[in-house]
């Protein structure tokens, strides 16, 4: 497996991996496969930030951070990451996240914001974004609500998370 930026040719790959991922028996169509079309299509895209992995010549994988900010400052909000059913649980998420902190840190963004379940993303160094005064746009979510500082985290960014503006369809 490697991982690498996407590439044109991915994007019904990555749509299809991404709904894989997602789906649940006897619930709606997941909206993160349009999200990432959407995000594509948006001024907050960062192509550099859109990573597949490959297992041969299949995209198994993907990860996207979108811009973002916390008041005026700059930050990034990830997600989604999909692996697709049969490649869960061998380690493709855990590269993928790597590889896109890496990339990050990389350009000098000073922070990773994302929504997700505290206990997996812990391992990455994802805390409580409350820890480091920034707030999710919807107070409900602070529970899961966290925040990877990079290199260039300047800790007077504090305040309100925001998305790229696809995020706010949801």
């Amino acid at each position: 497996m490697i991982i690498r930026r996407e590439t044109a040719a991915d994007i019904d790959a990555i749509r299809a991996v991404t709904a894989a991922a997602f789906t649940r028996p006897d619930s709606p169509a997941p909206v993160e496969a349009p999200l990432v079309d959407r995000l594509r299509a948006d001024e907050g895209w960062l192509p550099a930030l859109s990573l597949v992995a490959v297992d041969g010549e299949d995209v198994v994988g993907h990860v996207v951070c979108s811009r973002g900010h916390v008041g005026q400052a700059a930050a990034l909000g990830l997600g989604p990451l999909s692996v697709g059913p049969g490649h869960q649980r061998r380690g493709v998420g855990s590269a993928l996240m790597h590889a896109v902190l890496g990339a990050a840190d990389a350009l000098s963004e000073p922070m990773v914001v994302l929504l997700g379940d505290p206990g997996y993303y812990a391992r990455f160094g994802f805390r409580l974004a409350a820890g480091y005064g920034i707030e999710p746009p919807v107070a409900e979510w602070a529970p899961y609500f966290q925040v990877r500082t990079l290199t260039g985290y300047d800790p007077a960014q504090r305040g309100v998370f925001g998305y790229a503006s696809p995020f706010n369809d949801l």
